[in-house]
């Protein structure tokens, strides 16, 4: 005849094997949740790129600068690196120095590249 405890224990070894696994698992789970991606921004048009920002898609939550105090010259580019991404895309915003604003949306996970033209898109206001 077995003893309580003998009964016990195949029910133990089960949440302990429940318990493990949920616990391996969790890092898993919360770094599909939130990713990073990096964007290159190229400037080969003639304005100077003032500000950058980040947003949600089909949101205006824009982050605060991502440049500080430094602003991207024609000709040169920056890496905007790190930006946290909840989502499958990211939207990026730049004001250039006529404080119009162009923007693009690039995939999270991977690294991008955004090339400013003068042909790009602005967004300066008007109707």
């Amino acid at each position: 005849m077995k003893s309580s405890d003998d009964k016990r224990n195949p029910r133990s070894l089960i949440i302990a094997f429940a318990t493990l696994a949920v616990v391996a698992l969790a890092p898993f789970a919360s770094s599909a949740r939130i990713s990073s991606t990096s964007v290159n921004i190229v400037n080969n048009s003639s304005r100077t790129i003032r500000n950058v920002y980040i947003s949600h898609v089909d949101a205006d939550d824009w982050s605060a600068n991502q440049l500080g105090d430094s602003a991207i010259s024609a000709g040169q580019s920056a890496t905007i690196g790190d930006v946290a991404c909840d989502s499958q895309q990211v939207k990026v915003i730049a004001e250039d120095q006529d404080g119009c604003f162009l923007t693009t949306v690039v995939t999270c996970g991977q690294s991008s590249t955004w090339t400013i033209t003068n042909d790009t898109a602005r967004d300066c206001g008007g109707n």
